[in-house]
C-alpha cells in the first residue's frame, strides 16, 4: 500500500462528503460513518471492492445506541432493569437490524458513568455508578457483537465528568477516581471482547483524551492488551486545537495517532501525516501500526469474504413481531415506580373515564428518545394508544396536550383518574443538550398542580433522559411512575405496568436530586471529616435542603412488598432471606453494598458489588448469596490496586439507602 492509502485506511468521511465516490475510487476512505439502507452501503462498496487499487473494503458504521428500526428504550432506562440479558437482547436486535442495513459498526455502547444529570449525555449511558455501568456494558458487547457488528465502547474517558454539567467541558480528577470509578465499565467491554473504543471530546487532566498517551497507550494497550483500533469522536482531532494543545492540523493529527487513535473521524487532518512522515516529524512504523489494528477489524467481521449485503432480506429485517415483541419486554422492565399512595396503581381496566393530559400524553416522536438511528416515529405507539388497546370498550379516554390549562383541568374533573404524562421533549436531552434547570419544562409544573388542585386522583408518568427535580410531586402526587423514553413499544408497555398485567421491577440507577444544588449526588461518596448531624451547625450540611437525595439510587417500588431478613455471613459469602408479603407476584432486585469503615485513604460509604433479580409469588421465600470476591475490597493506591485487611461492612437491600447491614473481618 502507498503511504496515502494506509491514510486512507485510518480516515472516515460521512456520506455527505464532496467526492466522495472518487475518494474511495483513490483508496482515500477506509470507513463511512452514517449511511441509511443496504442499497447506500453496497454503491459505495463497489466502487472500494471494484475501482480501487487495493479492493481493501469499506466499513460502514453508525450510533446505533438503542436501536436501529426497532427503537428500544434508552440506556438508562435499559439499566433501570438491572438485568443485563435485556440490555444484550436490545443490542443483539439492534445489531442485527443493523447489520441487515449493511452496518458492520456501531458507536455503541456508550460506557460514561454520569454523576451530573445536567449533562445531556446521561441519557445513553446506564448512570452513577461502575459495577452496575461495568455489567450492562459487557452485555452491550456480547449483544452487538454476537450478530457480527463490531461494537465501540465510548467515550474514552471521564466525559462523564464534565465540569458543570456543560457538554464538551473539561474533567479533572484524581488517578484514583479515574481508576475506580470511570474506568471499570471499558474495561468490562474491553474483557468482553470489544473489537473498537471511541476517544473523548473532553480534556482530562488538562490533556485531551484525544491526544492521552496515559489512558490511550499506557492503560488502553500497555496495562488491557486490548487489540483492537480506536476511533476519535466527530473531528476531535483537529479539535486539538482550540483545545490549545495543537497549533495546527498536522500537529494535532500526530500528537492523536502517536498516542493512539488510530482511525480519524470525519475532520480528515489525518491526510496531513503523509508529509509529516516523509518529513521525519513521525515514524512510518505509527501508521502501519494503525493500519493494521484497522484491517484487522475488517477481517474479523468478514469483510474481505463478503463486503456486500444481501437488500432483498433487509426489509424483512426490521420492525418483526419478535423485534417488538422483545422491545414491549425490555420496556416493561425499565419503567420505575417512585410512588404509589393509596395504592391508586394499578388502575382498573373497566375505570368509566381517564383524561390523558399533557404534551406527551399522544406523542409518538417522543416515545423514541435520542439518537434513535431510523426509527420512525409513525412506527412508535403513544401512551393514549396503548391505553385505548388496553382498556374496555366502556371507558372513554379524553385528551388534553396541556397547552390550554383550564381545558385541561375541565378533563380532570371530568374523569375518575388523570395520567399526567410529562417531561422533556426528546430533544432535550443527548447531545448537546446540557440544562441548567431539571426542573419540569416549560408550564408543566403548574398544570401539574392545577390537576391535583382538582381532588381528583392524579398519576403522574414522567419521561426523561435524565433524573428531574420533581421534589413537589413526590409530596403531592399520589403515584409517580419514571417512564424515561421506552422506545417503539412505549404505550403498550406503560398500559401493561400501568393496569397491572406486569408488576413493576425497575430500580433506579442513578441518584435523583432534590435541587440542582445538591448536584454532583451519588451513592459511593466519602464520609467527609464532619459527617452530618442534625444538632451541630458545623457538620456537612445544607442550610435549606437535607442532604439526602429525592430517590437514592437502586431505589423502585412494586405493586407487592418484599421483606429482608436473615442475613448471614459465612466465610466469604453473604445471604439474606427475601419474602413476598404481598397479595401478587413480582421481582425484587437485591442489592449487596460494601463498605470499608478504616482503610489507608478514605473510601466511599459503601459501594455497589452484586445484585440478582428475584421472582417471588405471594408469601414466598427465597435466599439470595453474594459471593465477597477479593478483587472487590480492592482500592487504587499510589503503588496500584490494593487490598488492605480489616473489618468490612456489607449490607443486602432494596435500594443503597436501605438493607440488612453486617460486618466480616478479612485478614492478611
Amino acid at each position: 500500500m502507498t503511504l496515502e492509502e494506509k491514510l486512507g485506511q485510518l480516515t472516515q468521511f460521512t456520506p455527505g462528503k464532496k467526492d466522495l465516490p472518487a475518494l474511495i475510487a483513490q483508496g482515500r476512505v477506509g470507513s463511512v460513518f452514517g449511511t441509511g439502507t443496504s442499497d447506500d452501503v453496497n454503491a459505495l462498496q463497489r466502487v472500494a471492492v471494484e475501482q480501487s487499487r487495493t479492493k481493501i473494503p469499506i466499513l460502514f458504521g453508525h450510533d446505533v445506541i438503542h436501536g436501529w428500526r426497532t427503537i428500544f428504550p434508552i440506556p438508562p432506562a435499559i439499566a433501570s432493569s438491572w438485568d443485563p440479558r435485556m440490555a444484550e437482547l436490545a443490542a443483539r436486535i439492534a445489531a442485527r437490524e443493523a447489520r441487515s442495513a449493511g452496518l458492520r459498526w456501531t458507536f455503541a455502547p456508550m460506557v460514561d458513568i454520569a454523576r451530573d444529570p445536567r449533562w445531556g449525555r446521561i441519557a445513553e449511558g446506564a448512570g452513577e455508578d461502575p459495577f452496575l455501568g461495568s455489567a450492562m456494558a459487557a452485555a452491550q458487547v456480547r449483544g452487538f457483537q454476537g450478530s457480527d457488528v463490531l461494537a465501540c465502547a465510548k467515550h474514552y474517558v471521564a466525559y462523564g465528568a464534565a465540569e458543570g454539567g456543560r457538554d464538551y467541558n473539561s474533567t479533572d480528577m484524581s488517578e484514583r477516581m479515574l481508576r475506580q470509578v470511570y474506568l471499570p465499565p471499558f474495561k468490562a467491554a474491553v474483557d468482553a471482547g470489544v473489537g473498537t473504543l471511541m476517544s473523548a471530546f473532553n480534556a482530562l487532566n488538562g490533556v485531551p483524551t484525544t491526544a492521552n498517551r496515559h489512558t490511550l497507550s499506557d492503560i488502553l494497550r500497555g496495562e488491557w492488551k486490548f487489540e483492537g483500533f480506536v476511533v476519535s469522536d466527530y473531528d476531535a482531532v483537529v479539535q486539538l486545537i482550540p483545545h490549545g494543545v495543537a497549533a495546527t492540523a498536522q500537529e494535532a493529527a500526530i500528537k492523536a495517532i502517536s498516542a493512539g487513535v488510530d482511525m480519524n473521524m470525519v475532520d480528515d487532518s489525518y491526510i496531513t501525516l503523509a508529509e509529516a512522515v516523509r518529513s521525519g516529524k513521525i515514524s512510518q512504523s505509527v501508521i502501519d501500526t494503525a493500519v493494521r489494528r484497522v484491517l484487522r477489524a475488517k477481517i474479523r467481521v468478514g469483510l474481505f469474504t463478503d463486503p456486500y449485503t444481501d437488500s432483498s432480506r433487509e426489509a424483512a429485517a426490521m420492525l418483526t413481531k419478535e423485534n417488538l415483541d422483545a422491545a414491549r419486554q425490555v420496556a416493561q422492565k425499565s419503567i420505575v415506580l417512585l410512588k404509589n399512595d393509596g395504592p391508586l396503581l394499578p388502575l382498573s381496566k373497566t375505570a368509566r373515564t381517564i383524561a390523558v393530559v399533557g404534551p406527551l400524553g399522544d406523542s409518538q416522536e417522543d416515545m423514541l428518545g435520542p439518537w434513535s438511528a431510523l426509527g420512525k416515529k409513525e412506527d412508535a405507539v403513544s401512551v393514549l394508544e396503548g391505553l385505548r388497546a388496553k382498556v374496555s370498550p366502556a371507558t372513554r379516554l379524553l385528551k388534553a396536550t396541556g397547552e390550554d390549562i383550564s381545558a385541561a383541568v375541565a378533563a380532570a374533573n371530568e374523569a375518575d383518574v388523570t395520567l399526567a404524562v410529562l417531561g422533556e421533549a426528546r430533544g432535550m436531552s443527548g447531545e448537546a443538550a446540557s440544562r441548567v434547570s431539571l426542573d419540569l419544562p416549560g408550564s408543566q409544573q403548574q398544570l401539574l398542580e392545577s390537576l391535583v388542585a382538582t381532588g381528583k386522583p392524579v398519576v403522574l408518568v414522567v419521561m426523561s433522559g435524565r433524573p428531574l427535580t420533581i421534589g413537589w410531586a413526590a409530596e403531592h402526587v399520589p403515584s409517580i411512575v419514571w417512564a424515561w423514553y421506552l422506545g417503539s413499544q412505549s404505550g403498550h408497555a406503560l398500559a401493561d405496568v400501568l393496569f397491572g398485567d406486569v408488576n413493576p421491577s425497575g430500580k433506579l440507577p442513578v441518584t435523583f436530586p432534590r435541587s440542582v444544588g445538591q448536584i454532583p449526588i451519588y451513592h459511593a461518596h466519602l464520609r467527609t471529616g464532619r459527617p452530618p448531624e442534625p444538632d451541630d451547625k458545623y457538620t456537612s450540611k445544607y442550610l435549606d435542603s437535607p442532604n439526602e437525595p429525592l430517590f437514592p439510587f437502586g431505589f423502585g417500588l412494586s405493586y407487592t412488598k418484599f421483606a429482608y431478613r436473615n442475613l448471614t455471613i459465612e466465610g466469604m459469602t453473604a445471604s439474606a432471606e427475601i419474602q413476598n408479603v404481598g397479595d401478587r407476584a413480582g421481582e425484587e432486585i437485591a442489592q449487596f453494598y460494601i463498605g470499608d469503615p478504616v482503610a489507608s485513604v478514605a473510601r466511599p460509604v459503601k459501594e455497589l458489588r452484586g445484585f440478582e433479580k428475584v421472582a417471588l409469588g405471594p408469601g414466598e421465600t427465597k435466599r439470595v448469596s453474594f459471593t465477597i470476591q477479593r478483587d472487590a475490597l480492592a482500592f487504587w493506591s499510589d503503588s496500584g490496586w490494593k487490598v488492605e485487611p480489616g473489618t468490612f461492612k456489607v449490607w443486602i437491600g432494596p435500594s443503597s439507602a436501605e438493607g440488612l447491614e453486617g460486618s466480616f473481618e478479612l485478614g492478611q
